[in-house]
């Protein structure tokens, strides 16, 4: 028998999820508690369902002891049409009031799928993966770039890196050079977009003196520099026509000739580059040469945006926050349950260096030990709900059908469906703290979407 595990502190939905588990088969143990399962031993269980928000630690600190599949409950706005496109590692969101139906289909798509067995595969191979340094990353992407960069790294061939900026391609760079056969001699990092242009072939290739003015003296240029070693250029895609042409000699025939100068010498290098465009749109445009391109990429790498590194972002932010504190010498904060759906969920369009800086900001600024969300200074409530596909038309105030079972609602109509149905019942404090926003956000979404409040009978 599917042995399933729910950590919930409402009594009363807990003994509902009981019976629902119960009626279609499941074995079941409750808690009340992330506390309460230290005595559990956490990977029996088939599935494990965990409310957000507990008393003490949130639910997806279980994370950290289990490789055993979550479902996570949460009554933020994370709901219905986004839950099923945001499936994060081994946790999928499920939005409170819970619908049945979901919750078992959640549940058999996790046991359809061997869910359990992919993941004690993933957390096998993890023990004897050495991740790069200063690379958190146990999904998909992760795992074969780390495989890539290993198998890679002991060969002479060109690479070239691929990914968002933030996506720490300089840091893939280090790993390749320090786990080849020239980790002994130097690793020359270019800023190719960083270097004026009338000066990028003197900064790579060097110069002889009296070349032009101001050479005062013959100059040893950067590729030179990382001779025996590796030559990583970041944002090649910057690189003027004339340099491209001279880095193409360099890759052909293995030798450099200084600017101004007529002898050549032989240099012994490995090229790593890596940009954030679209190379090969460059190439097309006559921006980027086409034989250089081929030149570089024989060995492509592609980093994947942290916005598509599921589970690694929760781990990500926990080690930078860890890094930070240490670095500011203050003590070790924690971040608040709000503050970890808002990193969960948070499209990262800065991707790591984004998440680094909001961290930073959010010890700085924060004073216990527990770091809200407001602290990381992220427009999380804005992006959930705007960023949203809106297929279905939003229907007027007065055409929402009452206790419709439409499960195909936008964000947006989620939001006016529940408003309208509960402003009855609740006051405007009860319906915000429902949502899991403040009653300044639940103004500010009533006029934006044209909701009114319900009139008092006098």
């Amino acid at each position: 028998m599917q042995h399933i595990l729910v950590v919930e502190d409402d009594k009363e939905l807990r003994k509902a999820l009981r019976r629902l588990l119960e009626r279609h088969g499941f074995e079941v143990t409750e808690s009340a508690s992330v506390e309460d399962t230290a005595g559990l031993d956490l990977d029996k269980f088939t599935v494990i369902i965990a409310d957000l928000r507990l008393p003490g630690d949130p639910g997806t600190t279980l994370l950290r002891r289990t490789i055993t599949p979550m479902l996570i409950l949460t009554s933020y706005a994370s709901l219905r049409n986004s839950i099923d496109s945001q499936q994060i590692g081994a946790i999928n969101y499920l939005s409170i009031p819970l619908d049945p139906e979901e919750i078992l289909t959640a549940i058999n798509r996790l046991l359809d799928g061997n869910a359990k067995e992919k993941n004690r595969e993933d957390a096998d191979a993890r023990a004897s993966d050495e991740p790069v340094r200063g690379m958190v990353g146990h999904c998909p992407g992760m795992r074969e770039l780390f495989r890539r960069i290993r198998k890679i790294a002991l060969t002479n061939s060109s690479v070239l890196i691929q990914g968002e900026s933030g996506t720490g391609k300089e840091l893939v760079a280090r790993a390749l050079h320090e786990a080849s056969t020239r980790k002994d001699a130097n690793l020359v990092s270019v800023n190719c977009a960083a270097i004026p242009e009338n000066l990028i072939e003197s900064e790579l290739f060097g110069h002889e003196k009296g070349t032009f003015p101001g050479a005062n003296a013959t100059r040893t240029g950067l590729v030179e520099s990382a001779n025996n070693g590796t030559l990583f250029l970041d944002e090649i895609g910057e690189l003027p026509l004339d340099a491209q042409a001279r880095l193409l000699r360099v890759l052909e025939e293995h030798e450099i000739r200084k600017v101004g100068s007529v002898q050549s010498q032989k240099v012994d290098i490995r090229l790593v580059a890596a940009t954030a465009r679209d190379l090969k749109q460059l190439v097309s445009e006559g921006r980027f040469r086409e034989d250089l391109f081929y030149r570089i990429n024989v060995m492509p790498l592609q980093i994947p945006p942290l916005r598509e590194r599921g589970s690694d972002i929760l781990e990500l932010a926990d080690r930078k926050l860890e890094i930070c504190c240490n670095r500011l010498d203050l003590p070790l904060k924690k971040f608040s349950a709000d503050a970890i759906q808002a990193i969960s969920t948070y499209p990262w369009p800065g991707n790591v260096r984004e998440l680094e800086n909001a961290i930073e900001r959010a010890v700085i600024m924060t004073e216990g030990e527990d770091i809200p969300m407001d602290m990381l200074g992220l427009d999380v409530e804005l992006v959930k709900i705007d960023s949203m596909p809106t297929q279905v038309q939003t229907p007027a105030p007065e055409q929402v059908p009452e206790n419709s079972q439409d499960k195909d609602l936008s964000l947006k109509d989620y939001f006016q469906r529940f408003v309208l149905e509960h402003q009855d019942q609740m006051n405007e404090t009860e319906l915000a703290k429902k949502l899991g926003i403040s009653r300044k956000c639940l103004w500010e979404r009533r006029q934006r979407f044209n909701i009114p409040r319900k009139k008092k009978q006098r």
